[in-house]
C-alpha cells in the first residue's frame, strides 16, 4: 500500500502538525518501503478531541448498531487479506505464509468475535434491588507493538468500540502501514468520524502525550515491562485507568510422562514462530534430568529445519540486541547445539534460530525476554523442583504443560504463576481470555474479559 502522509482524524486524513517522516524499513533486505508524518503533542491534542467530541453520541449508540459496524469492519478486514498479509510482509518480514494465516486471520476472528459480543452481552441487569449499568469508560488512548500489528491494534480497538469507547491510536513506529490500513477499513465500514483516530510517530513524544493527555480515560499498552511501568506512573498519578500486557517469559514444562518427541517438536515451533517476536513464547523449555540429552537432541534436529523458514527481527537494534543475548548466554556458560549468533545472511536483520543447552536457572538467557528465535532448554530433577524453576521469574503471561494424562498437566498447570497456559498443545482460542500475573502485565484483552476493561459500572438502587 502507498503510505499516507497525515494522520486519521474526525474521519479524513489530516495535514501532521510537524514535517518530521518515519522511514518504514523493510527488514529482510533494509530497503525504505514508506515514510510516515512523526506525531506530535499537537497532532496527539487534535485527535484526542475529536475523540472526545464523538464520545457522546459513540457511547449512546445501541450495542446491536456497533455491533453492526464491528461485523462491517470485520467484513472489510476479510475483504482485503491479502493486502494486509502483503503489507505486514513488507514492514515486519513474516514470511508470507504465516501473514497470510496469522497476522491478517487472526484480526477477522477477534474483530467478528467482538461484533458478537457487541450484541449480546448484558450492559444491563438487576441486582436485588439495584440496576446495574455498564458503560463506557471514555477516551481510550490504544498504543501498541510492532510484533503482531494488527492483532494488537484489534484486540485493543475491537472491545473499545464495542462498549462505547472512541479510540486514539498510537502504533509503533517500525509497522505503522498496518495501522494506516486499517483505519482506511474503520472508513469503509462505516464506523462514524472521531470514533477512531489514528497518530503515528514515536513512543516518546507521541505515545508519551498521548498518555499523559488529560482528556484520555484508559491507556490500554502492549510492549516491553519497562516502558509498561513508565505509563503506569503517568496512569497513577493522574487516577487514570491502564491495561497493561508486557513481557515474558513462559515455561514450557514437559513431565515424565509426556510424549517427548510431541512436545519438544511443538515446543520449538512455538519459539521460532513470528522469528521468535512473541510475548507469550516459550522461552524455557523444562525437561526431566533422566531425559535430557534426548530433549536436547531433538530440539537442535527441530531448529535445524527453520534456517530457511522464518523471517528476520523486526530491525537493527533488535538484531543486534538478540545477537547480544546469544553471546551473553555463551559467556555465562550455556552451551549451542543450533544457531549461534553468527548471521545466517548477508542482507536482512537476520537472527539464526538458535537453541541453548545446559542452561542454568540463574543465567540471564533464563531470566529475561530476548524476544527472538532463542530457547533455553533447563533440567530438573522432579515436578517440585520444576513448578520452583517455571515460577522463578518475574514474569507470568503464558506457558505450557505436558503429560501423559490431561488431569496430571490440568494439575501442574493450576500452580503455574501464569495467566494462560496450554494443555498438550491445546488450540488457540479468540475468547480465552490472555494477559499476565507478576510483571507481566494488568488486565485482560480477547473475549469478555477483554471487553470489560473498556466498561465501567453505575448501580441505581430503587
Amino acid at each position: 500500500m502507498k503510505a499516507h502522509d497525515g494522520m486519521y482524524i474526525d474521519g479524513a486524513w489530516r495535514p501532521a502538525a510537524g514535517r518530521d517522516t518515519i522511514e518504514v524499513v523493510n527488514p529482510a533486505d533494509e530497503q525504505v518501503i514508506g515514510r510516515v508524518p512523526a506525531g506530535t503533542a499537537e497532532d496527539v491534542d487534535a485527535a484526542v478531541r475529536a475523540a472526545r467530541a464523538a464520545f457522546p453520541a459513540w457511547a449512546a449508540t445501541p450495542p446491536a448498531e456497533r455491533a453492526a459496524r464491528l461485523a462491517a469492519l470485520r467484513d472489510v478486514l476479510a475483504a482485503r487479506a491479502e493486502e494486509i498479509a502483503e503489507t505486514v510482509t513488507a514492514e515486519l518480514g513474516a514470511p508470507l505464509a504465516f501473514s497470510r494465516s496469522v497476522h491478517a486471520g487472526v484480526p477477522v476472528l477477534v474483530a467478528g468475535s467482538y461484533a458478537e459480543l457487541a450484541a449480546t452481552h448484558a450492559f444491563e441487569e438487576k441486582v436485588g434491588n439495584s440496576t446495574v449499568y455498564q458503560e463506557p469508560v471514555g477516551v481510550v488512548g490504544a498504543i501498541t507493538p510492532w510484533n503482531y500489528p494488527l492483532h494488537q491494534i484489534v484486540a485493543k480497538v475491537a472491545p473499545a468500540l464495542a462498549a462505547g469507547c472512541t479510540v486514539v491510536l498510537k502504533p509503533a513506529e517500525d509497522t505503522p502501514l498496518t495501522a494506516q490500513l486499517f483505519a482506511e477499513a474503520v472508513a469503509e465500514a462505516g464506523i462514524p468520524a472521531g470514533v477512531f483516530n489514528l497518530v503515528t510517530g514515536l513512543g516518546p513524544v507521541a505515545g508519551q502525550a498521548l498518555a499523559e493527555h488529560a482528556d484520555v480515560d484508559l491507556v490500554s499498552f502492549t510492549g516491553s515491562t519497562a516502558v509498561g511501568r513508565r505509563i503506569g506512573a503517568v496512569a497513577g498519578a493522574a487516577v487514570k485507568r491502564v491495561a497493561l500486557e508486557l513481557g515474558g517469559k513462559s515455561a514450557n514444562v514437559i513431565l515424565p510422562s509426556a510424549d517427548l518427541a510431541k512436545a519438544v517438536n511443538v515446543g520449538v515451533a512455538n519459539v521460532m514462530s513470528n522469528s521468535g517476536q512473541t510475548c507469550s513464547a516459550w522461552t524455557r523449555m523444562l525437561v526431566p534430568a533422566d531425559r535430557y540429552d534426548e530433549a536436547v537432541g531433538l530440539a537442535a534436529a527441530a531448529a535445524a529445519k527453520y534456517g530457511d523458514r522464518i523471517g528476520p527481527v523486526v530491525n537493527a537494534k533488535q538484531r543486534d540486541r538478540v545477537r547480544g543475548y546469544i553471546e551473553k548466554g555463551v559467556a555465562e556458560g550455556a552451551r549451542i547445539v543450533a544457531g549461534g549468533p553468527e548471521s545466517p545472511r548477508e542482507q536482512g536483520y537476520f537472527v539464526a534460530p538458535t537453541v541453548f543447552a545446559d542452561v542454568t536457572e540463574q543465567m540471564t538467557i533464563a531470566q529475561e525476554e530476548i524476544f527472538g528465535p532463542v530457547l533455553s532448554i533447563l533440567r530438573y530433577e522432579d515436578e517440585e523442583d520444576a513448578l520452583r524453576i517455571a515460577n522463578g521469574t518475574v514474569y507470568g503471561l503464558a506457558g505450557a504443560v505436558w503429560a501423559g494424562e490431561e488431569s496430571e498437566a490440568v494439575a501442574f498447570a493450576r500452580r503455574l504463576d501464569t495467566g494462560q497456559v496450554d494443555i498438550n498443545g491445546g488450540r488457540f482460542n479468540p475468547l480465552a481470555p490472555f494477559g499476565g500475573y507478576k510483571q507481566s502485565g494488568v488486565g485482560r484483552e480477547l473475549g469478555a474479559h477483554g471487553l470489560s476493561e473498556y466498561i465501567q459500572t453505575k448501580s441505581l438502587q430503587f
